[in-house]
Formats: structure tokens, sequence, C-alpha cells
């Protein structure tokens, strides 16, 4: 099989390589989790999380199937997509901008999504609206952060989804979490960061033959490698 990538509309290859003054895992990065996994985050929850929450709990609690969360989620091209590859689960795609989940993207997707319904995209802060999941009890089989913003300068690293308040919340969602990155690095803190939560997880280097996201065709474009993350 050619792991050659397929796209509907061919992406240019003008992604830049990843430039960091880190030349390893931060090392504050274990005194910053620690931190937070010890002190809650109590930060007030924002209305429009709240009662965009509200509406999804309901139809989660409903929900006779496998719950996947496609987190940061942008366009919704890997919530469409992974409500096809899954079409018995219920598959909820979060992204803080309404403008990037209201975007007409069907048509220019590496594949016809004609016809899936089991998805529905939502504008939340992830910041609020993981912490509401987690209060919730949400019955998560599997968790998605697809290319997050790496925030690679090291001042940077509680930008970093690992380095946030929010990421004991984070690392207890979902029986399985997938990260994807074009940065390693990103990965292997995330790794790290996990496991002083208490899960393990494996990094592995993936070929690209459907991308789920715009960011994964452009990388790949680009000649650039992608690594996923797992944490079981």
């Amino acid at each position: 099989m050619s792991n050659k990538a397929t796209f509907a509309n061919p992406p240019t290859g003008d992604s830049k390589a990843i430039v960091t003054n880190q030349d390893g895992i931060h090392e504050k990065l274990e005194e910053i989790v620690v931190k937070h996994l010890e002190h809650g985050f109590k930060k007030p929850i924002q209305p429009h999380t709240q009662r965009a929450f509200d509406e999804l709990d309901a139809l989660v609690r409903g929900f006779d199937g496998d719950i996947i969360l496609d987190a940061c989620c942008g366009i919704g091209q890997s919530t469409r997509l992974l409500a096809k590859q899954n079409p018995n689960a219920l598959v909820i795609g979060v992204d803080k901008s309404d403008h990037r989940i209201s975007r007409n993207v069907e048509q220019h997707l590496p594949e016809d999504v004609s016809g899936v319904d089991n998805y529905r995209l939502v504008r939340a802060d992830l910041n609020d609206f993981y912490r509401l999941v987690k209060q919730a009890n949400w019955p998560v089989t599997k968790h998605y952060i697809l290319y997050p913003n790496p925030w690679p300068k090291a001042k940077h690293i509680q930008r970093r989804w690992h380095g946030s308040a929010v990421f004991p919340d984070i690392v207890a969602t979902g029986q399985q979490l997938i990260l994807r990155s074009n940065w390693r690095l990103y990965l292997e803190e995330f790794q790290a960061a996990a496991k002083l939560a208490g899960r393990d997880g494996n990094i592995t280097e993936i070929a690209v033959n459907k991308p789920l996201t715009p960011f994964e065709a452009k990388f790949t474009a680009s000649g650039q490698t992608c690594w996923q993350l797992i944490v079981d």
C-alpha cells in the first residue's frame, strides 16, 4: 500500500518546520504538572460553554453507543471523518471559534461524508468544557487532540495543554487519548505529564494516507514527519 497521502484539493507544501529554544523536555514540566494535579482549576465556567455543554449532555446521556471527543476540531474535518469511520458512535467536535466550525467544508474533504450525521460541532472554551465533561463523568471511549498549537518557545510551556491548569481533566477524559503532532517533543512532554497522572502512552511515527485535518495534509505535503501518542 502506498504511503502517499491523497487529497480532494491538494495542499501546498509550505509548512515551516517548528523552531524551539528547548533541547529536550522542559525543565519545569514536572513541577508545573504536579502543581496542577494537586490544586484544582477554580476559574468560573463561562455561560456560553455551560449552555453548549448542557445541550450535549442530554444527548450523551441518551445515547447508547461509543462517545468520541474531538477537541480543538477547527473546521470539523476530523469530526466528520471520525464519524464516518465510527458509524455507531457519537462524535463531538469542540472548538472555541464559531467561524471555524460553521464553515461548509464537506466538498473539500479527502473523502465523501455525505449522509454522515452521527456528529455534533459545538463552540465552547475547552478550558471549561473539559471540566464539565469530567464532572459529568461522560463515558468517552476515544479522545482526540489533533495537532494542537505547540507554543514552541520555552517560556510558553503553560500554554501547551500538558502545562495548563486543565490538564488533570484532559488526561482523565477518555479510555484512550490520541494526540498527533509534527513536533515529537510536544508528544514526549505530554507523555511524561500523563505518566505523572498515572497513565502510560506510546509514541509512533504515522504514515498519512488520508489526512484527518488540514494541518496533517499540509505537514505531509511539506515533507514533515507526523507522530502519534496513544495514552491508554
